[in-house]
């Protein structure tokens, strides 16, 4: 194998290519050059090297700028060819200058709060409702930064001179609310915006066509896309990505190059099971939402295979009652899972602000997966049990993104 640089070969490239596609072949444009099909897995932690001088100045230039070394990988902290196939291939995806992986989602989110609290801009505003974790790793300033909540239409009124970020997600974690990206970019002024794009992936949406500085993913959900590896990635432009990759260097926070391996190659069928699950779901929106056992249905204008509904019985006898779809925290794998965010993902949340973002108690967060629809109607038509008394119609909420101000 070439392990000349940690970076993905990627000059074979000539011609922009469709989505489907760049899946398929991004961060594996070299192998055939090499006679391999399959990426290799670089297991290495450390990498020998008979010329010392040389690699203290290639670690003086990453010090200073944080760019990936020229020439051959120096330590596994640093960087690792595996790894970096799937940082070409996200980024493409994404279509950014680059892309830097974590060991998990919330590492990628700490690194980047780490990057802005080292320029003394500590102060973030933010939208609900966001992922649990993320929103107490703000609440609670663990890394020093200070947060201020808003609606997207606040969020320029929230801007300070201290203000180093401003994050949303949406489709959001777990009310699939979503927010008019564009409109929220153009509000930020020069202030960066992460958009954590977990649910949509870039098959639905690319937010820096948006003018989004900062792509967040839970590689662990649909990039892996098998419930099976744990991960984290920041796609952004080559400026921040070094800065990035200096935080990882410092603390430690790098992604293993198995996990690596693993999430390569779920982007290659990305596409294919992103639009079936959504099919899917789209089709089980249908059947929730003229159920009178259902009194609310939430999915978003650009589809996708998360939806979220609220029951008029006990939601945690439907958790208790699933027995084909998974009872399980966590998204995006090629089963159905179906959780109560009350009670997992959002339990960290305090609860008047996990209510007021809209994650009520009898909300239900279900993740299609690539089942049979007829086989997961039938598994969920069983574990809603008997209509409530009083039920009336639901009502199905297509989550419109908010009007540009």
């Amino acid at each position: 194998m070439d392990t000349t640089s940690t970076r993905a070969h990627d000059g074979v490239r000539t011609a922009p290519r469709a989505l489907a596609t760049e899946a398929v072949h991004a961060g594996r444009d070299d192998l055939a050059r090499q006679g391999l099909h399959a990426p290799p897995i670089d297991l290495s932690t450390t990498y020998p090297s008979y010329d010392s001088r040389g690699e203290a100045a290639r670690i003086d230039a990453f010090a200073t700028t944080g760019a990936e070394p020229d020439g051959p990988p120096v330590y596994g902290r640093l960087g690792n060819p595996t790894v970096a196939r799937f940082e070409t291939a996200l980024a493409r995806l994404e279509g950014t200058e680059a892309a830097v992986a974590f060991a998990s989602g919330m590492a990628a989110l700490s690194a980047v709060l780490l990057v802005r609290g080292s320029m003394g801009l500590r102060h973030v505003v933010a939208v609900r409702p966001l992922y649990g974790c993320s929103d107490h790793l703000l609440t609670a300033g663990l890394l020093g930064s200070e947060v201020t909540w808003t609606d997207p239409a606040g969020v320029a009124d929230a801007l300070r001179p201290d203000t180093g970020l401003v994050i949303v997600e949406s489709p959001a974690n777990p009310t699939l609310a979503e927010v008019d990206l564009r409109a929220v970019a153009h509000a930020c002024g020069s202030v960066p915006l992460l958009v954590d794009n977990t649910f949509a992936t870039p098959v639905l949406q690319r937010p820096a066509e948006h003018g989004a500085r900062l792509v967040l993913h839970s590689a662990t959900k649909y990039l892996g896309g098998h419930g099976d590896v744990l991960a984290g990635v920041v796609a952004c432009d080559e400026e921040f990505a070094g800065r990035l990759r200096q935080v990882r260097f410092a603390t430690g926070g790098v992604l293993h190059p198995l996990a690596g391996y693993l999430l390569l190659r779920g982007l290659s069928t990305l596409p294919v099971r992103v639009r079936a699950a959504s099919a899917t779901a789209a089709e089980l929106v249908r059947r929730l939402a003229a159920d009178p056992r259902v009194a609310r249905v939430h999915y978003p204008s650009i589809g996708g295979a998360m939806v979220a509904f609220e029951v008029y019985g006990d939601p945690h006898e439907v958790i208790a009652g699933v027995r084909l779809i998974t009872p399980a925290v966590s998204l995006g794998s090629v089963d159905t899972l179906i959780q109560h965010p009350a009670s997992i993902s959002h339990r960290i949340v305090d609860a008047d602000d996990r209510r007021g973002a809209g994650v009520s108690d009898q909300l239900l967060r279900m993740s299609v997966g690539l089942e049979d629809v007829d086989d997961l109607w039938s598994d969920l038509d069983q574990a809603l049990g008997s209509p409530s008394r009083g039920a009336g119609n639901c009502v199905t909420s297509h989550n419109e993104p908010a009007p540009a101000h």
